[in-house]
């Protein structure tokens, strides 16, 4: 049984740590500062929990030493503090993070690490990265490559459209912070919020915009090699307009504090939500200009007898199976690992990585492009 620590101990550290603490192989300790969030935590023999502020480095590294990996589901803003204790400790590193700069800084660790360092193993960027790479291998060229992902409430109610179903520091972060992508073959920076786009998906109409992070890796490892490459996040329409007035004509993202206290007291957070998968790729296979899209929808549901949101089972599933893999020793034992690295077989495959998998993936009949998350 291996032994792995879980920063953070929200709704994202509490699912992941009944994952793990579940399967059997993994004995988990989620530290976090509050010991209002600790006391939300499922404890049981495998599953215990630490009050520990981990801007104490000291305090951090008797946590982190003698442990196979730890596990940031802390705030993107703390993750390099995490990365920073974990590599000359030889622990293993995961996150969940979209911050850019935060994994350029777990990149720089990893050229000296002896241990793993594998950020952005979530969702966005997480699976969507390790989808787009397993569509592209099979294209003899790139044309273009664009990837979408959301998570929304099955029943929205204001005129947002939207819920908290995530890190509400998260989501400020990618809506105010610049947006890499791929424009006629040349690497750039795209703002946030714009290049708004509609398009349909089982009879319901989304928009989709520009927001930071999810494209992990990806502008790096297809540098060269596709004309256009880009990220966009799902809403339903309406949103993308109304977050402009909020963020840049009422100059919110200037005041990031006060944006939050507004949504956190003014947006009801929900576990009836939907993660919406999307990605389109068009290229060349023997001489014929070809797209391929891969779509798919994941509905909250049970995990260990609780009731998660989707984003919080997708997530969770994501840096659990990335985990797997590592322990397994399909992934490399030392230095940075990109999630295109990972193939999706493997990936779906994995006991948490199923929760991703559409029924043609399980070699059933052909899907709709939507399944319920068991």
């Amino acid at each position: 049984m291996r032994d792995v620590v879980v920063v953070g101990a929200g709704k994202i550290g509490a699912t992941i740590a009944d994952l793990l603490g579940g399967s059997g192989d993994y004995r988990v300790v989620v530290a976090d500062r509050s010991d209002v969030q600790l006391a939300g935590i499922r404890k049981s023999t495998t599953v215990s929990t630490q009050t520990i502020d981990i801007a104490d480095a000291a305090a951090l590294n008797r946590l982190l030493a003698g442990r196979f990996a730890v596990l940031s589901a802390a705030p993107y803003d703390l993750t390099t503090l995490i990365a920073e204790a974990a590599a000359p400790l030889g622990v293993h590193y995961l996150d969940l993070t979209e911050d850019v700069a935060s994994t350029k800084r777990v990149k720089e660790l990893a050229v000296e690490a002896k241990a793993a360092l594998i950020p952005q193993c979530g969702l966005a960027p997480g699976f969507i990265s390790i989808v787009a790479a397993d569509l592209a291998r099979d294209f003899d060229t790139l044309d273009s490559l664009k990837l979408r992902v959301g998570a929304l409430p099955q029943y929205p109610s204001n005129a947002l459209g939207y819920n908290l179903t995530w890190s509400t520091d998260g989501i400020i972060n990618e809506y105010c912070e610049p947006c890499e992508a791929i424009a006629n073959g040349e690497h750039v920076l795209v703002p946030a919020l714009e290049e708004r786009e509609e398009f349909s998906l089982d009879g319901v109409t989304y928009e989709a915009f520009n927001t930071s992070g999810g494209l992990g890796t990806l502008c790096e490892t297809l540098a060269g090699k596709v004309r256009t490459l880009n990220y966009r996040t799902i809403r339903y329409p309406g949103h993308c307009a109304l977050m402009k007035v909020l963020l840049q004509d009422l100059r919110l993202a200037d005041r990031r504090d006060v944006l939050k206290d507004i949504f956190e007291n003014a947006l009801p957070s929900t576990l009836q939500d939907v993660v919406i998968v999307f990605v389109t790729v068009s290229g060349r296979k023997g001489g014929r200009l070809v797209q391929e899209t891969y779509a798919h929808k994941i509905y909250s549901g049970l995990v260990d007898g609780v009731t998660r949101s989707a984003i919080q089972i997708t997530t969770a599933a994501g840096i659990c199976t990335v985990l797997d893999l590592l322990a397994d020793g399909t992934l490399p034992q030392s230095g940075f690992v990109r999630q295109e690295d990972i193939t999706l077989q493997a990936f779906l495959a994995n006991r948490f990585g199923k929760v991703y998998a559409r029924a043609q993936d399980h070699g059933d009949m052909p899907a709709s492009g939507t399944s319920r998350a068991a």
